[in-house]
């Protein structure tokens, strides 16, 4: 159990960010009656998703850091780096780019860089997923 426990800490955390980014959020937007009750909603689900790529990604580094683990499941550098990079990307949209989008201060720039982390977090865990994914020889 302990060597597949970082597969799907990986497909949960970049499964999550898939279906709430690319399927949730635009159908709050394309179902509910107004922008503002839409993004409303999505503010929250966003705030829930942070949490568990904050889980996700604290076990999983934990899971690494491990000697244990790290003689079971052999992580590679990069994964390691994806792993970090997804962790601060979550933390800096919840906490350093979500006020200013909620305060509804220059959306159009704070809401580009929040999408913009939000698919570099999304890159980063897929690239988690494909590293400690891959059969190892």
């Amino acid at each position: 159990m302990r060597q597949r426990l970082p597969v799907l800490l990986a497909a949960l955390w970049w499964g999550s960010l898939s279906t709430l980014g690319f399927m949730v959020v635009p159908m709050l937007f394309a179902v509910l009656p107004t922008p503002a009750m839409a993004g409303g909603m999505a503010a929250k689900l966003f705030t829930a998703q942070t949490w568990l790529s904050m889980a996700c990604t604290l076990v999983l580094l934990l899971i690494f850091r491990s000697k244990q683990g790290l003689a079971q499941i052999a992580p590679t550098h990069a994964a390691t780096i994806f792993i970090a990079f997804g962790f601060l990307a979550a933390v800096l949209v919840e906490f350093a780019i979500s006020p200013h989008i909620v305060a509804r201060e220059n959306l159009k720039l704070w809401h580009g860089l929040g999408s913009a982390l939000y698919l570099l977090q999304w890159l980063a865990a897929g690239a988690t997923l494909w590293k400690v994914s891959a059969q190892r020889a």
